[in-house]
C-alpha cells in the first residue's frame, strides 16, 4: 500500500511534535510538522495526496479555511472538542474528539489511508482505459513538449498531468489545448 503523506499542524509546536512522536512510534511516517496553514499548503503542493492532522485553529487560519484551500485529494483529520463541529463537518474532514485516544487516532489514520489507496487505485485503473485515439493525442502533446521545450518524456507527462489538474480538465482535453496553442 502506498502510504499517504502525513502533515501534523498545530499552532503550538509542542502539540504538533507530541502528535508526530506518537505517530512515528506507531510506525507511521510523518512528512512534515507545521504551525501555520500556509506551511501546510506549501507542503500539499508537492504531493499528490495526504492527511493533515490538525487542531481547529493554526496560527494563521481556521481548519475550514485550510480545507477550502487544500487539494481535494487531501483529507483533514481534525482533533478538537466536538462542539467545534456541532453543525457537522465538511467533505474531506474527519473529526476526533479531545482528549484524544491514541488507539482512535491510529485507527482513523489507517481508515483514511485505506480510502485514499482505493481512490489512487481507481485513478490508475481509469487512466488505463483510454482509447487508442486519446492516448495518441496525449503522446502527440508530450512529443511536442519534448521537442520544443527540451523535456524528457517523464517531464512532459508530468506537465500535461499537472496542467490538467490545475485547469480541471482531463488529460486528453489538456493535450488538445497544448497541441492547439503550440502549433500556432
Amino acid at each position: 500500500m502506498d502510504l499517504s503523506n502525513i502533515i501534523v499542524a498545530f499552532s503550538k509546536r509542542e502539540n504538533a511534535v507530541n502528535i508526530r512522536n506518537v505517530l512515528v512510534k506507531s510506525g507511521l511516517e510523518v512528512s512534515a510538522v507545521c504551525q501555520t496553514g500556509a506551511k501546510v499548503l506549501q507542503y500539499a503542493e508537492m504531493w499528490n495526496d495526504g492527511i493533515v492532522v490538525c487542531a481547529s485553529r493554526m496560527q494563521d487560519m481556521h481548519y475550514m479555511q485550510l480545507r477550502e484551500y487544500l487539494p481535494p485529494e487531501f483529507e483533514l483529520l481534525l482533533i478538537a472538542s466536538p462542539d467545534q463541529w456541532a453543525d457537522g463537518l465538511p467533505d474531506g474532514v474527519v473529526g476526533l474528539p479531545m482528549p484524544i485516544k491514541i488507539y482512535d487516532l491510529l485507527n482513523t489514520i489507517e481508515m483514511i489511508q485505506h480510502s485514499q489507496e482505493r481512490r489512487r487505485k481507481k485513478r490508475r485503473e481509469s487512466g488505463k482505459t483510454r482509447s487508442v485515439r486519446d492516448r495518441q493525442i496525449i503522446d502527440q502533446a508530450k512529443s511536442l513538449l519534448m521537442e520544443r521545450n527540451n523535456m524528457t518524456e517523464d517531464e512532459a507527462h508530468k506537465y500535461v498531468q499537472k496542467t490538467s489538474m490545475e485547469s480541471g480538465t482531463d488529460m486528453v482535453e489538456t493535450a488538445r489545448m497544448i497541441l492547439t496553442v503550440m502549433k500556432e
